[in-house]
């Protein structure tokens, strides 16, 4: 089902304008931004286990396009899904074989995620 502001508002038993500014005041972003950042950061999630084809991810996350979709992602994260994805995999590969090291994840992690 779509969320649109109105039904929102009405739920939250504001007017859509006060809705929105108090939304705002509180989140820093508008309810769209809020839940488009949403779906993105569960996307991350989803294609670094890598189970589940792109598209599927898109339609899983609540997007209806995988166009849409694939140019939201690029713009907060920097990269395609698919780009994301072999980075994932390349990260957790590197961590397996670093694993027997005493080299904290969290170094493997900024070392290898963000070249």
């Amino acid at each position: 089902m779509p969320l649109d502001l109105v039904t929102i508002s009405k739920r939250a038993q504001l007017s859509p304008f006060h809705f929105l500014r108090s939304f705002r005041s509180a989140f820093e972003k508008t309810p769209h931004a809020y839940l488009t950042h949403v779906r993105i950061e569960r996307a991350k999630e989803l294609l670094a286990s890598d189970h589940l084809p792109v598209t599927e991810v898109c339609f899983e996350v609540g997007f209806e396009s995988l166009g849409s979709f694939s140019t939201l992602f690029a713009k907060h994260v920097g990269e395609s899904p698919s780009s994301f994805r072999r980075r994932m995999n390349r990260l957790y590969r590197s961590a397996e074989i670093w694993s027997g090291l005493a080299i904290p994840h969290c170094f493997l992690y900024r070392f290898f995620a963000f070249p």
